[in-house]
């Protein structure tokens, strides 16, 4: 199967599932109809897929999931919500939660294989993290953004019956708004730490059919910088 990289949008390989994408840089797919997609990423890449609680992250991961592991923040949620007490609030062991996902994404990383990642997308110190501990396995960070709009989000939310706090809802959008109108002004030096950003609507997140590590693509291990 051959493929074309694609820079900022502007060139499609052909393979013979039809249409590889190799992303580099931002890579707009908005607006974009047609046929089942390929995207193709270097082994030891951590793919990172973001978007709107409801905009369909959960279901492109499992679409991919027999590619690569998945991290998903809910599974650590739930996870110590079983080890807990039924009347004690999420809110009391939310950072417990959180660093187990964290050392959980950290330790998946450091095993050197390719990673898909459940993440909002708009935190950059989470994007810095994750760019800092792939490149330790000389790997590479690239993220996957869900743009399908509020409205379709929430009614994903009312589809699978597990609705985000309002409050919650809206620091996600905002925080998303702003990356969004970022990448439209900057392209992708907004998201430095990624190697590509691809940006999805509801018509080609139906496309994106498959995902591929490609042995050849590996990046080089780091040298040791030790004496």
């Amino acid at each position: 199967m051959s493929a074309v990289d694609v820079r900022d949008g502007k060139a499609v390989g052909e393979g013979a599932a039809g249409p590889v994408i190799r992303p580099r840089g931002l890579v707009d797919l908005r607006g974009r109809g047609g046929g089942p997609l390929l995207m193709s990423y270097p082994a030891g890449a951590v793919v990172v897929v973001s978007g709107l609680p409801g905009s369909g992250k959960s279901t492109l991961l499992r679409r991919w999931s027999r590619m690569a592991p998945v991290v998903d923040p809910r599974a650590s949620h739930l996870a110590c919500e079983a080890l807990m007490p039924a009347w004690l609030p999420y809110a009391v062991y939310r950072p417990w939660a959180r660093l187990r996902h964290l050392l959980r994404l950290r330790a998946e990383i450091l095993s050197g294989g390719p990673l898909l990642a459940h993440d909002c997308g708009s935190r950059t110190w989470m994007r810095r993290w994750l760019s800092w501990t792939a490149r330790r396995r000389g790997g590479e960070l690239h993220v996957v953004l869900l743009d399908v709009g509020a409205a379709e989000a929430l009614a994903g939310q009312e589809a699978r019956a597990r609705r985000a706090p309002r409050r919650v809802f809206a620091r996600h959008r905002q925080g998303l708004d702003r990356l969004l109108e970022a990448l439209c002004l900057h392209g992708s030096a907004a998201v430095p730490e990624a190697v590509s950003v691809v940006l999805v609507d509801r018509i080609s997140r139906e496309r994106m059919t498959a995902v591929r590590f490609s042995p050849a693509d590996a990046p080089r291990a780091p040298l040791d910088r030790n004496p």
